[in-house]
């Protein structure tokens, strides 16, 4: 079963460059991760301020390991020493459901 995770970034109105800019120089340590299937940035289009850090894993084990292996906090290295965009994320873990 696929397992999808979305952190969702709220942004202020004129932080959306930086953080585009950050994730267009992302460390990529997240491709690498077993099980790990494909990650996007979506933008908001309809004047909102939350970006959505979509990720898509073969499992949700898959994704755990990622959370706590030492490549993830090498991976958030970038943005912790640059200090944080967003003023809040939330973080949603959603299961593909299989209609087949």
């Amino acid at each position: 079963m696929s397992y999808v995770v979305i952190n969702a970034i709220t942004v202020p109105g004129d932080a959306g460059a930086e953080l585009e800019k950050r994730f267009a120089a992302r460390a990529g340590e997240v491709d690498q991760q077993p099980g790990f299937e494909g990650f996007e940035l979506l933008r908001p289009a309809d004047g909102r301020d939350v970006y959505y850090v979509m990720t898509h894993w073969d499992a949700k084990e898959s994704f755990e390991a990622w959370m706590s292996s030492r490549a993830f906090g090498q991976g958030h290295a970038q943005s912790n020493a640059s200090g944080p965009v967003g003023s809040g994320s939330e973080v949603l873990q959603f299961e593909v459901v299989d209609l087949g």
